[in-house]
């Protein structure tokens, strides 16, 4: 006879409905026996998707799988990158797409551009001797603010950059200013912008020639000679996620945090040598001799 413990809720006994589902009693029992691992796995796989949302959350839903499983490994967690991107997949959990950028600056026909330097390398060894620059703007309900950055092309940090509610040649020399107060630039370094008027007019060529600089241009109208500082404000205005700020003090806030807090200090960036490190990491590691004492 059947045993009392073999009847389920609905009344039936399990050799019954084995019959009419043409399937074995040992089936039944094993599936039944992998019920409590089941759930196990579920639950591990729910934590485990709860902190990959909190991860795309901090990053202000900006980081795909590369990305998110990089700091998951940096937390500790023994990962398989297939497995992250079937959870995000699953739950669609997706990373930003960045949109494309319109050219701002206008080149100026009568100033000689300078030769172009890196010709499209857009790496260096060593901090401190090659940077590229570029200009943006951010539009505000009180107008539009105009942002100026310097990166240094080892660490993909930004060591300098400028605000300010127009684009004369005073913004990208400020930001210069920045760069040359905290990038440790070497003497030669080269400094590569497009031939934008800003970047060729007599203030910027002296603050150049100040810092020992040698200037670069890319060609009229190629984005792609300058392509790294273009991607950094792609960047920027995907992962801020703002269109139009309320005023320029919210939207220099916004800068701040996003290229001091976030960019500089937190987001993750695949090394060729050193793997997923942020840039502030990336220097420390070119340059062991600035590694903060324990």
């Amino acid at each position: 006879m059947e045993k009392a413990t073999e009847k389920n809720p609905g009344g039936f006994s399990v050799a019954a409905l084995c019959r009419v589902l043409e399937i074995g009693r040992s089936v039944y029992y094993g599936w039944l026996a992998a019920r409590p691992a089941a759930a196990a796995r579920q639950e591990a796989e729910d934590e485990l998707a709860a902190e990959i949302r909190q991860i795309h959350a901090e990053s202000r839903g900006a980081y795909g799988v590369p990305r998110v499983t990089a700091k998951l490994r940096r937390a500790g967690r023994r990962i398989n990158r297939k497995r992250v991107e079937r959870i995000m997949r699953e739950r669609d959990i997706r990373g930003i797409t960045r949109r494309k950028r319109r050219n701002l600056t206008k080149c100026d026909s009568k100033a000689a551009p300078s030769p172009d330097l890196i010709g499209r390398d857009f790496t260096a060894d060593k901090p401190g001797r090659k940077l590229v620059g570029d200009i943006t703007y951010l539009p505000t309900l009180a107008g539009w603010r105009y942002l100026a950055t310097v990166i240094d092309l080892a660490t993909r940090e930004v060591i300098g950059y400028a605000m300010a509610d127009h684009h004369r040649a005073e913004l990208v020399s400020d930001a210069l200013k920045m760069a040359g107060g905290r990038g440790d630039l070497k003497s030669g370094c080269i400094m590569h912008t497009d031939c934008g008027s800003e970047y060729t007019s007599g203030e910027f060529c002296r603050q150049i020639r100040k810092l020992d600089l040698r200037q670069s241009m890319g060609r009229t109208g190629s984005c792609c000679d300058n392509a790294a500082a273009e991607s950094f404000f792609g960047l920027l205005k995907a992962e801020i996620g703002t269109t139009v700020w309320e005023s320029h003090e919210t939207a220099r806030a916004d800068v701040f945090h996003f290229v001091e807090i976030e960019y500089n200090r937190t987001r993750l960036r695949k090394h060729p040598e050193y793997g997923y490190v942020t840039p502030l990491e990336t220097r420390t590691l070119l340059q062991p001799d600035l590694a903060p004492a324990a």
